[in-house]
């Protein structure tokens, strides 16, 4: 059987919760889950509200759409991330300036923003907000990112889709900026099978999500709407769902660190290979990431995913920088080559906390064995 990169962790508690959603009648779309669901999140992560939601992409649509960004904008994202970032700011007709990541994290590199952000209102761009994302479960550098957009009276959207139960600082992921994402994709830390959320001090912004994810629906006996909305909340049961996952948060956190610091044990004493943001203590390791630098391991990182594919093991590359994507050929962009160097030679290893002892044993082994084979191959 294949060994996933990060399949959902679910057992009895999800099942027990899911049943007694179901047996309460409060099936769909809203319920006492749901906003019991919200409360937790909120108190998790430290904000005054949130607003759960259909997916991670649909959280940051709403966030953008409540800082008021508009066909015309522009909106600075990471060339290093997922295609769902950039889509969002599509959505609301505004343009993305895609920069550049730091290459020991795959961060946002925060003096490439600085620079963007003046060479933008230089011209007389418009900046509507920058979206800062939390990759592979680490937290963008902040104490040095607010300041900078600050500065530049620009608001910050945080995607933390990667990164709920990490800290900054000991400030938890998604409390930074005016408003933060994350996504419970079926793959992330923790899972609603689909779905999102937002969280955020400000009220006003998160009633005003509210009451377009719900099909901008006014406070009428009858169905009246006064603008366009979207079909963007959460079900009660997926709710459900999430607040078993959110129980078990800590121990599928604590599982996948165990995890990470069993790859950097095995490739510490190989040359030419690192674990991006090994350093990063308040990871969440959602991903571990390694970079090989084939002119001193001998090796490429695509060399060892074949070898792991050949034993039913799922890695996956670095993200492909959004520079690099068709659909976004002609956005504008800050580079320095750091984005492509980590899609050329990062690899995602197998990192979910739903990994048996025997299946992490087996994936040890494989890479051990490659390992072993490239270096008596070297001898």
């Amino acid at each position: 059987m294949t060994i996933y990169l990060s399949p959902p962790d679910v057992g009895p508690l999800e099942e027990s919760y899911l049943v007694a959603a179901l047996r309460s009648g409060w099936v769909a779309p809203i319920g006492p889950d749901l906003d019991a669901f919200e409360r937790e999140v909120a108190a998790r992560v430290g904000t005054r509200g949130a607003v759960a939601v259909s997916s991670g992409t649909a959280a940051l649509h709403l966030a953008l759409l409540g800082l008021g960004v508009e066909p015309g904008d522009l909106v600075v994202v990471p060339t290093l991330t997922f295609v769902a970032t950039a889509n969002a700011v599509r959505y609301t007709g505004a343009r993305p300036v895609f920069v550049d990541c730091d290459p020991r994290t795959g961060n946002v590199d925060v003096a490439l923003v600085a620079e963007l952000l003046h060479r933008l209102r230089s011209r007389g761009n418009r900046v509507g907000a920058v979206v800062p994302v939390d990759m592979f479960g680490n937290c963008v550098d902040y104490t040095a990112l607010l300041p900078v957009c600050a500065d530049a009276g620009v608001p910050v959207v945080e995607d933390a889709a990667e990164a709920l139960g990490a800290t900054h600082a000991e400030r938890p992921a998604g409390s930074f900026g005016q408003i933060g994402a994350f996504s419970f994709n079926g793959n992330k830390i923790m899972t609603t099978s689909g779905g999102g959320m937002l969280v955020s001090d400000d009220a006003a912004l998160l009633a005003r999500a509210r009451h377009l994810a719900t099909q901008a629906r006014e406070p009428t006996p009858h169905y009246e709407h006064r603008e366009t909305g979207y079909n963007y909340r959460l079900s009660n049961l997926l709710a459900a769902l999430g607040r078993a996952q959110l129980v078990r948060l800590d121990g599928m956190i604590a599982r996948r660190r165990q995890l990470r610091d069993r790859y950097a044990k095995l490739f510490a004493p190989v040359p030419g290979v690192e674990l991006i943001g090994a350093e990063d203590t308040e990871s969440n390791g959602w991903l571990t990431v390694i970079r090989v630098e084939p002119e001193r391991s001998g090796w490429r990182a695509a060399d060892l995913a074949a070898h792991l594919a050949g034993r039913d093991i799922e890695t996956r590359p670095v993200w492909k920088p959004m520079h690099r994507q068709p659909a976004y050929a002609e956005a504008e962009s800050l580079l320095t080559g750091a984005a492509d160097g980590l899609f050329a030679d990062g690899l995602t290893l197998p990192s979910g906390s739903a990994l048996t002892d025997r299946e992490i044993a087996a994936v040890l082994g494989a890479i051990d064995e490659f390992l072993t084979a490239r270096s008596g191959a070297a001898a």
